[in-house]
């Protein structure tokens, strides 16, 4: 359960100068620009909770400010969650003071909710670093779906979350998913529909002129007779985007208990084949790569998470029937 509950004073106050030409501009605004690595609500939250003074006094969001205040800053690290730490095994592909990269097994729910009020990934994190219980979503900037496996990225200190939601918001973060989707396609592409909430099925999104901007690139990976191996890249990141744009292209994702639809056995297909394709029970997706500039130093990070043996072995099964039928068809001729 997320909250706000008894304020800790983390550091000194940090104090600074307003600049004179500032003068008029209001002080939401100017604080912004003076304290860059904190998000502008969390120092409007601040503001109004009487942490951030000028000349020692308090003072409102939209005051304007003179130039030539003296502005002191108490950072304060509220308690954002009361979830359990656990100790869940986490497979950490790069870590430091300022973020951990994780690979995300499928199957592991990210945030407690209704119906999973432990066992999920926040418990797992809080217990590597229990200092997380102070930043928003125990650090998480995005979500992988519960059956979705592979990369990450994680913020420890309020600082790296400011920056890498600003990354995610400005499309610097370079996501890269390999989805394993019905149908032969013969060329990549672009899906660029909109989504939202399905209009009916709450647990649904779809696509909807309404929606939300969403962007989709895609290309092939590895054909086979009926199915295709797809290099997906997220431009956005919408809830089920991926999912949901191949499902509306009429290529769903392999396993995809929400929009998968029926299964659909390849004319011919050996037993291995029809084992392997009704055996697998969610989402033949994976979040490969994951790049983005380390919200302290800049520099880049990339991240590769290994492919999981379930869809590894179903990528394998893929293969071999359609090098079977490739040799049958050859020696018909």
């Amino acid at each position: 359960m997320a909250g706000t509950f008894a304020p800790m004073p983390m550091t000194a106050p940090r104090t600074a100068l307003i600049p004179d030409t500032c003068a008029g501009r209001r002080l939401d605004t100017v604080l912004a620009e003076l304290f860059p690595e904190y998000s502008r609500s969390r120092l409007s939250a601040w503001v109004k909770s009487g942490d951030v003074v000028v000349d020692g006094a308090p003072a409102r969001p939209r005051d304007p400010v003179r130039g030539g205040e003296t502005i002191a800053l108490t950072v304060v690290e509220d308690v954002q969650t009361h979830a359990v730490a656990e100790d869940i095994p986490l497979s950490v592909l790069y870590e430091d003071e300022h973020v951990f990269v994780i690979d995300k097994p499928a199957g592991l729910v990210v945030h407690p909710g209704a119906g999973n009020p432990a066992g999920t990934l926040v418990n797992a994190l809080l217990h590597r670093d229990p200092d997380l219980d102070k930043l928003p979503r125990a650090g998480i900037v995005h979500r992988l779906d519960k059956d979705t496996s592979g990369v990450m990225v994680v913020a420890r200190t309020l600082v790296a979350h400011t920056s890498l939601v600003a990354q995610l918001s400005a499309r610097e973060v370079h996501r890269q998913y390999l989805a394993v989707v019905v149908g032969a396609l013969v060329s990549g592409g672009t899906a660029h529909a909109a989504i939202d909430r399905h209009p009916r099925d709450r647990l649904r999104m779809a696509v909807r002129e309404d929606g939300k901007d969403a962007v989709t690139h895609f290309r092939l990976r590895e054909r086979f007779r009926a199915h295709t191996a797809l290099e997906c890249r997220l431009e956005t990141g919408r809830t089920h985007q991926i999912r949901v744009h191949m499902a509306h292209l009429k290529h769903p994702i392999i396993g995809d208990p929400l929009y998968g639809g029926s299964l659909k056995l390849p004319k011919g297909a050996s037993e291995a084949l029809i084992a392997a394709l009704r055996g697998f029970k969610r989402q033949a997706l994976h979040a490969e790569v994951l790049e983005f500039a380390h919200p302290v130093t800049g520099e880049p990070v990339r991240c590769e998470a290994p492919l999981p043996e379930d869809m590894r072995q179903l990528m394998q099964a893929l293969r071999e029937d359609a090098a079977a039928h490739a040799e049958a068809e050859r020696a018909r001729r």
